[in-house]
């Protein structure tokens, strides 16, 4: 059985709904409370109603909620927890409580349970902070790392950076360590900018799918900074994916952590290029723009070197940004009316 923390969000709904697919169970936990969950929920049930799909509403800061949980699972994909840099400088103690807190929890459930289940753990790019000794060059549309041609790799030093970047860090050596310490079957994602449909970003998180349905509303966007920050960016199926291979083959990705991305092929700075990109998609709607200062923890590039996990999984990104930004415009749409985007969760 497959236990997904987080699985109402935006990556958790769509490996659920990937896994169901496959004609696996899925037991589902999550306390709802991030803005479109529950309409990713009502999704979910309304798409896999054949009986394989379980729903805990609970927190993973209750370590007995989580306790049972895992009791049952064979594997464990954990998505569950504070997601944005923002947030987390507004209230660094609920970033705390739900990122350390929240993961050391359910590290100690998969310690102390009989079985032991495979873990696979979302982390972030934000672990190598400003990229401190990287050279980055500014160019007319783009940062570039002229001497990185592959991008970031695993090999480049922690630099935690932000309440956010420390407690994912906190995250991610924690699971690392538990791994290595107790000899348990975890691996490790250090994921770019994900996207695609049932993404309800915000202004905080999720940039491009709130730059998309920003536009479908006619709502104006603030870029911080110059838009010439440079991102990788993988559509949510190829994600899923690899996510499914690095569980299915844990004998291969024990206690290994793999920066997750669109890698060098799939690149764009988020206002610079993104704006010709929507201009063209939305048949010529772009929205109005405000500039604001560059926000604390904001890399100017960041790009996945994903040679690691492309020679360890046979896996690759095959959604090319211009089809993936099709489909998630095409989305946006259909939901640019509905209430739950608007503003804050009622």
């Amino acid at each position: 059985m497959n236990l997904i923390t987080g699985g109402a969000g935006f990556i958790g709904c769509n490996l659920s709904h990937y896994l169901l697919s496959k004609g696996e169970d899925v037991l589902l936990f999550d306390n709802l409370s991030r803005l479109g969950s529950e309409n990713n929920l009502a999704w979910l049930k309304k798409q896999n109603a054949n009986g394989r799909l379980n729903i805990i509403q609970g927190d993973i800061c209750d370590f007995d909620a989580l306790k049972k949980a895992v009791a049952n699972a064979d594997i464990v994909y954990h998505l569950a927890g504070q997601v944005a840099v923002t947030t987390s400088l507004d209230n660094p103690r609920s970033d705390f409580n739900n990122n350390i807190l929240g993961t050391f929890n359910l590290l100690e459930a998969i310690r102390l349970s009989e079985h032991k289940p495979i873990l696979v753990c979302a982390s972030t790019n934000k672990v190598y902070g400003e990229l401190l000794g990287i050279n980055i060059v500014e160019n007319a549309t783009r940062y570039e790392c002229p001497d990185n041609p592959h991008g970031i790799s695993e090999l480049q030093p922690l630099d935690f950076y932000s309440p956010y970047g420390c407690s994912k860090g906190a995250v991610d050596q924690y699971v690392h360590d538990y791994s290595r310490s107790y000899s348990l079957p975890m691996v490790v994602f250090r994921m770019s900018c994900i996207y695609g449909p049932r993404q309800f970003g915000t202004t905080h998180q999720g940039w491009l799918a709130h730059f998309m349905l920003a536009t479908a509303k006619g709502d104006p966007i603030t870029i911080y900074g110059n838009g010439k920050q440079v991102r990788d960016i993988l559509y949510i199926d190829d994600l899923v994916k690899a996510f499914y291979l690095a569980g299915n083959n844990i004998n291969i990705t024990k206690g290994k952590i793999y920066n997750v991305g669109g890698g060098s092929e799939n690149t764009i700075s988020i206002w610079s290029e993104f704006n010709d990109l929507l201009y063209n998609i939305t048949g010529n709607e772009t929205p109005s723009i405000n500039y604001a200062d560059a926000r604390i923890g904001d890399q100017c590039y960041y790009v996945s070197d994903i040679r690691k996990i492309k020679k360890d999984l046979n896996w690759e990104p095959k959604v090319n940004v211009q089809d993936g930004m099709e489909n998630l415009w095409e989305w946006a749409l259909s939901n640019m009316d509905k209430k739950f985007i608007i503003g804050k969760k009622n």
